[in-house]
């Protein structure tokens, strides 16, 4: 049995520039370190990412509370360790602790825990499940709360392959279609200048639908020339469009002022003019019949939730129930540990539901989410297309291939 051997704790960087909690736990020799990721667009019943006391207070309650509790903790099993967590945090939603303290000390003490027992990541975290390889889910365009000025107000213009068995030439293709996006965006718009979003995707001032038309003329050449096909989404943020006073969605940008009614014809009229297969967060996170009746209304298209779900056990009982979509967005920092995460995603999948397991905007340049991905068995991985902390990941997926062996890729029909 893996004994905890010591812990340690300190502040770092993310990706935007922002402070977050890093642990180290030591199993004997072997030593696992996680960072944790913070978001921009942050649903409402996600977990507090640092207690009231903030950064400082993380800090402390790790060193006076935690790690007394954790050195010398034997286990067997991830979700032991997850347990005397919750237990020594006290609350529903880790809000003494905070999630960031939480998740690190959680995946670091799952790496030690690999590590010391000489196996993958992955494979600690599997729990009897098959791996499987995630189809990257890339992110070529974006605006909304992940960039600013004369961006879009729509967050992610989103692109997959959908005809290749391994996630090396998945990866290779989207950076391809990254890159010739980029240079029709140089020609057609006036205010281009090269510049990218917090997760790496080009910001440009054009409107939705042009934005739109470009990813599709560059994805229909790379189809011409290499015969891969892509499938198309968006992720909406709608919450982050809501103003709960006047009940609108409001699109800064273009001047537009949607009634709920409105934003589900807009949703899908997107959806049948451009192909889409994949749209996430279409309406705010109360509106689970919304979601239900976007789902209802199209086949063979994926309707995911994060901010409606935020990988919560409890708001996905009641969607899933309700129907509310067929997808879910998985952040293990928005409940704090592996194992509510690993609840949410059984909970999800026996619902039929797939899973998209997701970085955060504000990211670590650590490899971890890869091996959750492939550690949950999920569909797809949201983790960016360029820049040093996502393919960090996008790496780390390609070496787990290769150890795997191709044809291991999820297959998702439409």
């Amino acid at each position: 049995m893996p004994t905890i051997t010591d812990l340690r704790a300190r502040v770092v960087i993310n990706s935007r520039g922002e402070r977050t909690i890093e642990s180290e736990v030591f199993i004997g020799r072997s030593m696992g370190r996680f960072s944790a990721p913070s978001g921009a667009s942050i649903g409402t019943f996600e977990a507090p990412a640092f207690p009231s006391g903030g950064i400082k207070e993380a800090l402390r309650i790790i060193n006076d509370d935690i790690k007394p509790k954790l050195v010398g903790f034997k286990f067997s099993k991830q979700e032991e360790v997850d347990a005397l967590l919750r237990e020594i945090d006290g609350t529903e939603n880790y809000s003494r602790l905070g999630s960031s303290a939480a998740i690190s000390i959680s995946i670091a003490t799952a790496e030690a825990a690999s590590k010391s027992l000489e196996i993958p990541l992955y494979k600690w975290i599997l729990n009897k499940r098959s791996p499987t390889i995630p189809i990257p889910l890339g992110n070529i365009v974006g605006g909304g709360k992940h960039a600013g000025g004369r961006a879009s107000d729509i967050q992610e213009f989103l692109a997959f392959p959908i005809n290749l068995n391994s996630v090396k030439e998945c990866i290779y293709s989207l950076i391809e279609l990254h890159k010739r996006v980029g240079k029709k965006l140089a020609k057609r718009d006036e205010f281009f200048l090269g510049g990218r979003n917090d997760e790496g995707a080009w910001v440009s001032s054009l409107p939705e639908t042009e934005i739109l038309n470009i990813i599709h003329e560059a994805a229909n050449e790379i189809k011409r020339e290499k015969g891969v096909k892509f499938g198309f989404g968006i992720d909406f943020a709608a919450t982050s469009l809501w103003d709960n006073s006047t009940k609108l969605y409001v699109y800064e940008r273009s001047g537009k002022f949607r009634t709920r009614e409105e934003q589900i014809e807009f949703v899908l009229g997107l959806i049948d003019h451009f192909r889409l297969l994949y749209v996430e967060d279409p309406l705010n996170d109360q509106d689970f019949q919304g979601f239900k009746e976007i789902a209802e209304r199209v086949k063979g298209v994926l309707v995911c939730g994060d901010d409606l779900y935020v990988t919560n056990i409890s708001r996905l009982m009641l969607g899933t129930h309700e129907k509310a979509g067929n997808c879910v967005i998985i952040k293990p920092n928005q409940v704090g540990d592996l194992t509510e995460s690993e609840k949410a995603v059984n909970l999800a999948r026996d619902k039929k539901f797939k899973i998209v397991v997701s970085h955060r905007s504000g990211e670590t340049p650590t490899y971890h989410l890869a091996h959750i991905a492939v550690g949950f068995s999920s569909d797809f991985i949201k983790a960016g297309v360029v820049g040093g902390e996502r393919v960090a990941k996008l790496n780390e997926l390609i070496r787990i291939e290769e150890e795997l062996g191709e044809g291991k890729l999820a297959k998702v029909k439409f």
